[in-house]
């Protein structure tokens, strides 16, 4: 059955745009929770721009439903990681000039360092997953490091989604589904557990919640931005019926 992995990084956002203690990231997971949420996710940037150690530490200690910990493979990261054990690590490109992270990870021009990433945490008993765009040679070479989890990264669809006013039977939306389902089925082929997620929202996420095998979104700012007008649980409460009901009637 799918499941919804709610991001709670913008909440943080709004937190430290005062640098203050409210609005505050564990409660934001706790009602994720309530409202129906599979996970949580947030992304300890190395700047520190939004998430703060300390929420990590206490979303470790305090959450009830699993924790991804989206992130950087630099040693500081690792380190991190295999102290705070979290259910699912998943590596992402970063960038301190970018709003959010755009684009997937480029596996082909790092595979050593990030072999032995995921070795380091699989040891740890940590899932190690790898966000990616909807390419082969990416998801093949996701299956030569030991990535256990490939998300693929929605971005592209997305945009797409939106520049067709939002007809998902328009040939370049569709062109974009393709993409990630045949990226989905190769994933699967090799024996990898298929995630999405990037810029999904209420208006665009059941054609991807169809596509077969698809085990778990990621998604976050969309929720949050819901959940200032009608509060978290709500928010993801309609996350997860879209979600479900597009899984229900599939491709």
């Amino acid at each position: 059955m799918i499941e919804l992995g709610v991001n709670i990084d913008h909440v943080a956002t709004v937190r430290q745009a005062r640098r203050t203690w409210e609005p505050d990231p564990v409660w934001a997971a706790v009602e994720a929770h309530l409202g129906g949420a599979d996970g949580i996710t947030v992304h300890l940037r190395e700047d520190r721009r939004h998430i703060q150690d300390e929420d990590v530490r206490k979303l470790r200690d305090l959450t009830q439903i699993k924790l991804n910990l989206e992130m950087a493979a630099t040693d500081e990261m690792l380190d991190i990681a295999s102290g705070l054990k979290p259910e699912m690590a998943m590596f992402v490109p970063e960038g301190r000039h970018e709003v959010t992270t755009e684009g997937g990870l480029d596996i082909l021009a790092q595979e050593g360092r990030l072999k032995a990433a995921v070795s380091r945490l699989a040891d740890c008993g940590i899932m190690v997953s790898v966000f990616i765009d909807a390419e082969l040679s990416q998801v093949e070479a996701a299956a030569r490091i030991g990535a256990r989890v490939c998300e693929i990264h929605t971005g592209p669809y997305a945009h797409a989604f939106h520049a067709a006013g939002r007809d998902a039977e328009s040939p370049a939306v569709v062109a974009e589904i393709c993409k990630v389902h045949a990226a989905g089925d190769a994933i699967r082929g090799l024996g990898m557990r298929f995630n999405a997620g990037h810029a999904l929202n209420y208006y665009n996420v059941q054609p991807i919640a169809r596509l077969p095998g698809v085990r778990e979104l990621h998604i976050g700012h969309a929720i949050v931005s819901r959940a200032v007008f009608a509060g978290m649980r709500d928010a993801v409460r309609e996350m997860k019926r879209l979600m479900r009901e597009a899984a229900d009637r599939g491709l």
